[in-house]
């Protein structure tokens, strides 16, 4: 299955080399929970910024055991925020898919997932965050867990 692509609908960001896929319906707050986290300063528990690799469409491939994230020629730099409007970014270069971040209602996450949750794309094991988009501490949950979630070994 190298070499598979597929495009997806969902907002990709990067945090030190390492993607989080954000998924959920349209109008469930993608690209809302992308601009907080593209707008977090760093910290020492936040120590990496982040950068939009693709906003509303995704292109996945799989490289070896890998999932990487790349954007859409055509969209690439490009963050639709509501009530304003697309805002030009420097896009991200493609990296490795480390987590998907699935928008649930309020209330919806778990709270100590063990195990994580998971979701196979392209053949691959992908774990799985599940958070409410508005929250507000929303933002900080990705990143952390994109610096803290591990993958499965590849069979």
């Amino acid at each position: 299955m190298a070499g598979a692509r597929d495009t997806l609908h969902a907002t990709a960001i990067a945090v030190n080399g390492r993607a989080a896929l954000i998924v959920g319906p349209s109008g469930a707050g993608k690209s809302d929970l992308a601009l907080r986290c593209l707008t977090l300063g760093t910290s020492p528990m936040l120590p990496y910024a982040a950068c939009l690799i693709a906003d509303d469409r995704v292109v996945i491939e799989r490289v070896d055991n890998q999932l990487m994230a790349s954007a859409p020629a055509a969209i690439a730099g490009k963050l639709e925020v509501r009530g304003i409007g697309i805002i030009e970014l420097a896009p991200s270069p493609p990296a490795p898919v480390r987590l998907i971040v699935e928008l649930v209602g309020p209330g919806g996450a778990a709270r100590f997932p063990d195990p994580w949750p998971m979701k196979i794309i392209l053949g691959l094991q992908v774990p799985v965050l599940q958070i409410a988009a508005f929250e507000a501490a929303a933002p900080q949950k990705v990143i952390i867990a994109l610096e803290t979630a591990t993958l499965p070994a590849v069979c």
